[in-house]
């Protein structure tokens, strides 16, 4: 942590706060109505949507500077997607029995995740989960709902700040 309080937009396909502007990609569907918002359906929810916390790849960055709290991954880590189970949108342990999200990737989409605090506290199954500020694919491909820049752009949002994304709609 350590850095000041930035409230970011997101704008098109453009993330801007802080006198910062970075090519971004979201949702395959669009944004939606936070109202409207439902697990799986590909949606980035509008609304002011709050950075809590940066969970990161230690084996392929160092700890991002930052204004929330940080905290390494590693192969164990998944984020439970099942609106059935009572950990449905909260961070769990692997193997885990429900159907669930493994946080460490491959690719490279997962080396930053920035947990944004969409239907975190009080969690509403079905309403979705694992809203996340996160790495882009190369190509910038639409994500399933989350809000995504290039490695070296997420980097540089957390270090202006970025405090939460505001995302119209």
């Amino acid at each position: 942590m350590g850095t000041s309080l930035v409230e970011f937009l997101l704008q098109g396909d453009v993330l801007a706060g802080g006198g910062h502007h970075y090519r971004a990609a979201f949702g395959r569907s669009g944004i939606v109505c936070a109202t409207q918002k439902r697990e799986g359906d590909g949606a980035t929810p509008s609304g002011l949507l709050k950075l809590t916390r940066v969970l990161y790849r230690a084996d392929r960055i160092g700890p991002p500077v930052c204004a929330v709290p940080l905290e390494p991954i590693g192969t164990e880590d998944g984020w439970c997607d099942d609106p059935a189970d009572p950990a449905y949108n909260k961070h769990v342990r692997l193997p885990y029995a429900a159907s669930h999200e493994a946080l460490w990737r491959d690719d490279h989409v997962y080396d930053v995740i920035g947990v944004l605090d969409w239907n975190l506290a009080p969690t509403e199954p079905g309403r979705g989960s694992a809203i996340f500020f996160h790495v882009a694919t190369a190509d910038y491909a639409p994500t399933a709902g989350c809000v995504a820049l290039s490695l070296p752009n997420v980097l540089a949002a957390l270090k202006a700040g970025l405090s939460a994304i505001r995302v119209p709609g």
